[in-house]
């Protein structure tokens, strides 16, 4: 594990870390569409031929660009690079990393966007990403987009979450199938920020919500429509909201950097747990199963509180052929404080059973139960 704690921040791109889609910022009008009009007839390509509007989407881009310009890599670069951002973006990731040293936390921040991944490879905030999951393009041999290569939409979103959590980044990387135990994981799910803004962002928001991470819903200030967040804050799929306003001293900035503390306080609680867990591993590593499994039903009897758990209990002490000493004494202990086992201790099978865990014992408290026995038997 690593010594400092990690916590992920994920942030959908398009109207979450930019005011509008990226490719209503340059693209769209660079083939002679407007806005409305081209995102009208690829919602009809998808919906007519039963078709994800993400690939929808990107097939309109690759076949409205014919005649114009050649699609390739730099040239969608080219136009994320015009891409505006949010207030203070250029500088949030500096500023919120700075405060993870302080405190003593690696920050990380992801994109999982159901926009252009090349897009947003043009942008100022590049290189601030480990890793950007988002749609993107497969190019021939002439540098021409032709297919696409990824396609995110908001439901597969959902599995770049579990390769961050388990730090199995590549997109391609079948270990993210893997079983991993929780103290395996690189970052777990209660360490997640995700920061999105519509319906799109739900799946991913509902499982970090789920897992004990943080999400945050997030609206344009300028508009100042909160429609979107509060529904989702009513629908508990956000545990909070604020304006896509990432400037120094922000309602946002604040947010995050409690969030911060607290996963700084709980990280320390968890390490706590997590040592139990192996001294507990450690300590038990020579114990048998069936060892375990005495060990187990003696603590099942000494927490009995019913007549009907303490018979069943010894219904299955019963069938074990020997007990250590140490054993022994716990049993017997068991039925001396605890007053509803004493109170049948006569009934035949715990009779029989006590009779064979005294035997062969000689101190005051299997005299107790010894005396116990002897006594009901006289009357």
């Amino acid at each position: 594990m690593n010594k400092q704690p990690i916590i992920a921040i994920c942030y959908d791109f398009d109207k979450t870390l930019s005011p509008d889609d990226m490719q209503a910022q340059g693209y769209i009008q660079s083939v002679g569409y407007s806005v409305d009009d081209f995102w009208k007839e690829s919602n009809e390509l998808a919906s007519s031929n039963k078709m994800d509007q993400n690939l929808a989407y990107m097939y309109m881009m690759s076949n409205k660009s014919r005649g114009r310009f050649f699609l390739k890599k730099d040239t969608l670069q080219e136009l994320g690079s015009k891409v505006e951002l949010f207030p203070g973006v250029d500088t949030w990731f500096d500023r919120i990393n700075n405060y993870g040293k302080l405190k003593g936390v690696n920050i990380e921040h992801y994109i999982i966007s159901s926009g252009l991944k090349e897009m947003i490879e043009g942008t100022k905030i590049a290189d601030k990403f480990e890793q950007i999951y988002a749609c993107s393009f497969y190019y021939d041999s002439a540098g021409v987009a032709v297919w696409p290569a990824q396609s995110v939409n908001y439901t597969n979103k959902t599995q770049f979450l579990f390769r961050i959590e388990k730090g199995v980044l590549e997109i391609n990387d079948q270990r993210v199938n893997a079983y991993f135990t929780p103290e395996q994981y690189r970052v777990p799910f209660r360490n997640i920020i995700y920061i999105g803004d519509s319906d799109t962002d739900i799946p991913c928001m509902k499982l970090v919500n789920v897992h004990g991470g943080h999400s945050i819903g997030v609206y344009n200030s300028e508009t100042g429509d909160k429609t979107k967040v509060f529904r989702m804050l009513e629908e508990n799929r956000i545990k909070y909201y604020a304006p896509a306003d990432y400037t120094e001293n922000s309602i946002l900035e604040d947010l995050v950097k409690k969030i911060i503390d607290r996963t700084l306080a709980n990280e320390m609680l968890e390490s706590i747990h997590f040592e139990c867990v192996r001294n507990k591993n450690s300590e038990t590593a020579s114990q048998s199963k069936g060892e375990i499994k005495k060990d187990d039903l003696i603590n099942l009897l000494e927490d009995s509180t019913s007549f009907f758990n303490t018979h069943s209990v010894i219904k299955l002490l019963n069938e074990i052929a020997d007990f250590s000493f140490n054993q022994k004494c716990k049993l017997i202990k068991c039925a001396i404080k605890n007053s509803q086992i004493r109170y049948i201790l006569n009934d035949p099978d715990l009779r029989d059973f006590y009779k064979r865990i005294v035997d062969g014992i000689n101190n005051d408290e299997a005299n107790i139960i010894r005396t116990i026995i002897n006594n009901e038997k006289k009357r």
